[in-house]
């Protein structure tokens, strides 16, 4: 689970979507990590969370060799990590409530968060599908989830439908 209170998300839907983008990456459910917190792209793990990790792993996906920087809860890459850090001030700390805090600014800037506090969550996974490529609607090739998975685990999560 996410490690924001509920104030400090704005609201219980955006902390169930937090966990919703955790379970579509594959992060919260991989074994002996902290939440997700702490998993690498390609579930491994690292220590430490002075700074994202920094760590191109290659993987064969669907016949291609995709590298990334991928690391975290959310699979923030390290330059989109460094962003966001630079432009919201984070003195650059990975640590899991940063990682929140930041997923939260990525949902700001896709138009997502007003969407998710009204409960709709079909159109708050559009508009983040060219952020997370676990979620439907994007080009990336990554094999993302069907939208109606997304929505079962939703309300599974406790979240709350328009």
């Amino acid at each position: 689970m996410a490690r924001l209170t509920d104030a400090q998300a704005g609201g219980a839907n955006v902390l169930r979507f937090l966990d919703l983008i955790a379970f579509s990456e594959g992060t919260s459910t991989v074994k002996a990590s902290e939440d997700g917190y702490n998993v690498l792209y390609g579930k491994g793990l690292f220590q430490g969370y002075a700074d994202h990790p920094r760590r191109l792993i290659t993987l064969p996906i669907n016949g291609k060799s995709v590298t990334s920087s991928a690391a975290g809860r959310y699979q923030f890459l390290a330059g989109t990590w460094d962003e966001v850090v630079s432009k919201y001030g984070f003195k650059g700390r990975f640590t899991p409530e940063a990682q929140d805090l930041a997923a939260i600014k990525k949902l700001g800037e896709r138009g997502a968060l007003r969407l998710i506090k009204d409960g709709r969550i079909s159109e708050a996974i559009a508009k983040c599908s060219r952020e997370w490529a676990s979620f439907p609607g994007n080009n990336y090739g990554q094999n993302p989830h069907k939208l109606e998975k997304l929505l079962v685990k939703w309300k599974e999560l406790g979240g709350v439908l328009a």
